[in-house]
């Protein structure tokens, strides 16, 4: 069992957490929620030994195994396989156990018939990601620390993934910014807020509701503390020249002193957003037709496909990595040519895109609120500065440069560009992997207010299950429209990888019953000769046994009639009778072995 007690860690005046404590059981699969910058992934440093603390104890016991996935791209082997089978345990025979390996792979999304082959250093980014959560998985430490893995994972992975760890026999603490994944596996709920440790036993809801209560507990607290501290002000001021009050002015002042006022809570900085909106007189936004395209002419990522967007729309654009998602989305901003077909778009519709590549093309030198400045129609620094404040970049955090700032900050950059740009067609392209969970909410909450029509690339299934109306499924090779909300897609489609992985699991348990049916088939032609070959014999050793005892009694009379000569005659039958019986016995026992054998 780890134990964290009293842990206090800061950066220069940034506090982190303070006279923190927790504990990680037995079994317990833990989510850890927090604020962006209320410490998450220092926390796991902090565990792993990579980053020190200022105060307090972390216990882990002797020979306790802690596995986490690492951002480090550091691979020793020639193939994939080889990579990944680096990470497991011999058994106790010695033998390692490379089918789980097989297995983990494969949920991951690599094809089979290249991880024998290629290097790990031919992967991209987002794959070498993936082996080394696939290596931390294989390896089944005793505790797992999981930091954002499904922002590296398609749609059909972050499945598996769910479904893998929910058996997870160790201990686990898992960071998500995905609300329904943390609670369909994790047992309890780890949050970080306002600079201590709160852990429960259920959701991340239920901790939210607890904290809550508490918080209003506080406030009420907080209020009557502060009545009564007005009270016995007010008897001091009263009676304080009063000398028949005097012993009772001393000790309402001392009770004063005593009684030191509870903190008021801050307000907690939070992502706001409220996307501009552009007008749009007409319905229909978008009509794309017989739309076809590839980096190839050997393989297209689209053929044929058609659909429309109009005002209001919701579309979600689903699938597995690497299939053509993005290269849509491109099209669609006219960043990319169709090679056949056409996109049409309205002469009123003004779009917006947020993509991944699009964080690089920030400029490095600006600031943060220049950056955010150069992107408004009135190029007004106070508008700038205000949605650099929404963004989380307040005061002097403004003036910082892009050169200086993360990847999840950044992001964070090109959001607000967005938000303070009109618009009426949103383009999104994975747009919540550096938010936390009440930044995805604000998101989700803004998307519903907007009147325009947006267009969203997502593996995020909470997301996909609130936002999306209609879909693009990329899929089987192909990419097709669907009319229907993905819980319709789940129920009337589903995924070709998870059918692929049902009718296998059918087909081996039909092949399995088959086999058994065969088996037993065999076993029962040999079998009920057996049986019937063991009945008999019993009943023939029965018989002579009832012969030996006839012979017995015939013996006897002889004996009191005096007859020598019958006595030698019914001895010598009664002893060949013995003979056949122990012969009938050494066949009875062959046949009973040979039986036990067939029935194992």
């Amino acid at each position: 069992m780890l134990q964290a007690q009293d842990l206090q860690k800061s950066f220069g005046l940034q506090m982190l957490f303070s006279d923190a404590s927790f504990q990680v059981g037995k079994g317990e699969r833990i989510g850890l929620v927090g604020r962006n910058g209320s410490g998450k992934s220092t926390l796991f440093k902090v565990i792993l030994g990579e980053e020190g603390y200022d105060s307090g104890s972390i216990n882990i016991p002797k020979n306790y195994s802690i596995g986490y996935l690492s951002q480090h791209l550091n691979f020793a082997h020639a193939t994939i396989f080889e990579e990944a089978c680096s990470a497991l345990k011999p058994n106790e025979d010695g033998w390692v156990e490379s089918y789980k390996v097989e297995s983990i792979l494969s949920g991951l999304g690599f094809d089979k018939d290249i991880v024998e082959k290629e290097s790990p250093a031919m992967l991209s980014g987002g794959f070498q990601i993936r082996l080394n959560l696939a290596k931390a998985l294989a390896a089944e430490p005793n505790l797992l620390l999981l930091d954002e893995p499904t922002n590296y994972l398609d749609i059909v992975s972050v499945r598996w993934l769910q479904k893998f760890l929910r058996s997870w026999q160790g201990e686990l603490m898992l960071i998500t910014h995905d609300r329904r994944f943390m609670d369909s596996v994790c047992t309890h709920t780890l949050g970080i807020h306002r600079q201590k440790m709160r852990k429960i036993r259920g959701s991340v809801a239920k901790l939210q509701e607890t904290i809550l209560a508490d918080e209003e507990v506080h406030l009420k607290t907080l209020e009557n503390d502060a009545a009564k501290r007005e009270h016995l002000q007010k008897f001091i001021e009263r009676f304080r020249y009063k000398a028949s009050k005097a012993k009772s002015v001393q000790s309402k002042v001392k009770a004063l002193e005593r009684h030191e006022p509870l903190a008021n809570l801050e307000k907690i900085k939070t992502l706001d957003f409220e996307f501009t909106e552009a007008d749009f007189p007409a319905k229909r936004m978008l009509t794309v037709k017989h739309l076809s395209f590839g980096f190839t002419a050997d393989l297209p990522l689209m053929e044929n496909l058609n659909f429309e967007l109009y005002k209001g729309d919701r579309l979600a654009i689903i699938g597995p990595n690497g299939k053509g998602k993005t290269t849509l989305l491109n099209l669609l901003a006219g960043e990319l040519k169709s090679k056949e077909g056409s996109i049409e778009l309205h002469n009123s519709t003004v779009i917006n895109y947020f993509g991944q590549t699009n964080v690089n093309r920030l400029d490095l030198q600006k600031t943060v609120e220049g950056e955010i400045q150069s992107s408004l129609e009135d190029r007004t620094r106070g508008k700038a500065r205000s949605l650099a404040g929404v963004m989380m970049f307040e005061g002097d955090n403004a003036l910082k440069k892009i050169s200086v700032l993360s990847g999840g900050e950044r992001s964070r950059v090109l959001l607000a560009k967005i938000l303070g740009k009109p618009c009426n067609l949103l383009l999104l392209d994975e747009p919540t992997n550096h938010l936390d969970m009440d930044s995805v909410d604000s998101l989700i909450e803004a998307l519903d207010e907007f009147k325009g029509a947006a267009i969203l690339v997502s593996h995020d299934e909470e997301i996909l299950h609130a936002f999306a109306k209609r879909l693009i499924i990329f899929d089987k090779g192909k990419a097709k429209f669907f009319d229907g909300t993905y819980q319709d897609f789940l129920d009337r489609v589903g995924w070709a990888a998870e059918m692929a992985v049902k009718k296998t699991v059918v087909n081996q348990r039909l092949a399995t019953k088959r086999e058994r049916a065969e088996q037993i088939q065999q076993k029962s032609r040999i079998v009920r000769p057996l049986e019937q070959k063991i009945k008999e014999i019993e009943a023939e050793i029965q018989q002579k046994e009832s012969f030996i005892a006839e012979c017995e009694k015939n013996i006897v009379t002889a004996a009191e009639e005096g007859n020598g000569l019958k006595i030698a005659e019914i001895s010598k039958e009664m002893e060949f009778a013995k003979n056949q019986v122990a012969d009938l016995f050494a066949e009875w026992e062959r046949a009973s072995v040979e039986l036990e054998e067939c029935l194992r």
